[in-house]
């Protein structure tokens, strides 16, 4: 998948968990990005994160620390 494809969807991940209140937000995206996304994806997003990470919202970053 294209890297923009991704950062649209982990940020549509953030926007949902974001509305969740009284939730660790954070947590809630690193538990559904472990459930739903395949290994390729997890690790294209690792990758990603090396590289800065560009576009991806600060929870999706804050989530992935703990992928």
């Amino acid at each position: 998948m294209t890297n923009e494809k991704m950062v649209m969807m982990a940020n549509q991940i953030a926007t949902f968990f974001r509305s969740q209140p009284r939730v660790d937000q954070a947590a809630g995206i690193a538990a559904h990005i472990s459930d739903f996304w395949e290994p390729r994806m997890r690790d294209q997003l690792k990758a990603y994160l090396a590289q800065g990470g560009a576009g991806l919202d600060p929870l999706v970053k804050k989530a992935a620390a703990t992928l």
